[in-house]
């Protein structure tokens, strides 16, 4: 059902969208649509009442991720996979600006307002706060809440970059980030060349550049790549986080599998570096103020 309040239109769902469909329409649609300055995000929120744990899935989830098992609090990076199905209905929409194809994931930033458990039951909420510009293109600012009781508990803001050419001197987004002093080396892993299809299975987002070093050479990778939001779950499973935490993260390069990557901390901030130093993934974990 429908409920237009003021300029966003809210759809209410009544099931999670499936995600091959989705994936496979976001495809099709990429091919009639062209990255550009100037474009808007469409003004719709979509809510998923109800929801409630699948805890077979979870505990496959926690499995890939380096999680304990059967803790009675979800991960901190749990809700993003029971939201990603809702995001890629916004951007698989005709209405959504942006080809699905090539978009890049960025960052991301949660909160965690109070411990979420595993047995609950929630609502989530997805919307595309803005389209803004980048040096490098446009980015797509998407945000997932999560409620419980009708309080917000839980929440993200995701960014997806589009990369097209922009007008000389564009000065938008981020600045370029600079090189740092590597973090402390904690742990070491050998990353297997199933990383990509086991959490792929665990979280419902197989897209192909993550499966198969053969789907992955389509789309210009010489390898498959680890999911971005696989990195940093890994990274905070052996981190640590309080059940009221505001993480940070930024996805700075591929994580090509098979492969050996170094997990690094110090205090709040962590990192995963690949051969040579290459900066994949750097963030912190702080408290909630």
């Amino acid at each position: 059902m429908d409920d237009v309040t003021g300029p966003v239109r809210t759809h209410v769902l009544d099931g999670s969208p499936r995600l091959w469909p989705l994936l496979a329409r976001g495809a099709l649609l990429s091919l009639l649509k062209r990255a550009r300055t100037g474009v808007t995000a469409p003004r719709t929120r979509l809510v998923l009442p109800g929801v409630r744990i699948d805890l077979g899935k979870l505990a496959a989830y926690e499995r890939a991720c380096g999680f304990g098992v059967g803790a009675d609090e979800l991960p901190i990076t749990y809700p993003h996979v029971l939201g990603f199905p809702l995001v890629m209905r916004l951007m698989s929409e005709r209405a959504f600006p942006l080809p699905l194809l090539g978009l890049v994931h960025t960052s991301v930033g949660i909160t965690r307002r109070k411990a979420t458990a595993a047995t609950g039951e929630y609502e989530l909420a997805v919307y595309v706060d803005e389209l803004a510009p980048h040096r490098r293109g446009t980015e797509a600012v998407v945000v997932t809440e999560m409620r419980a009781g009708g309080e917000l508990v839980w929440e993200s803001r995701s960014t997806y970059l589009a990369r097209h050419r922009t007008s000389a001197g564009s000065t938008g987004g981020p600045a370029a980030p600079e090189e740092r002093k590597p973090l402390p080396v904690v742990a070491e892993w050998a990353l297997a060349g199933d990383v990509g299809r086991r959490y792929g299975a665990a979280s419902g987002d197989r897209n192909p550049i993550h499966l198969h070093p053969l789907t992955a050479r389509l789309f210009g990778f010489p390898r498959a790549i680890a999911h971005g939001m696989w990195t940093v779950a890994r990274c905070l499973a052996e981190h640590g986080v309080p059940q009221a935490a505001v993480v940070r993260a930024e996805f700075r390069a591929p994580v090509l599998l098979p492969g050996t990557v170094s997990y690094g901390a110090e205090g709040a901030a962590f990192e995963l570096r690949g051969t040579g130093g290459r900066l994949h993934v750097s963030g912190e974990v702080l408290p909630v103020l």
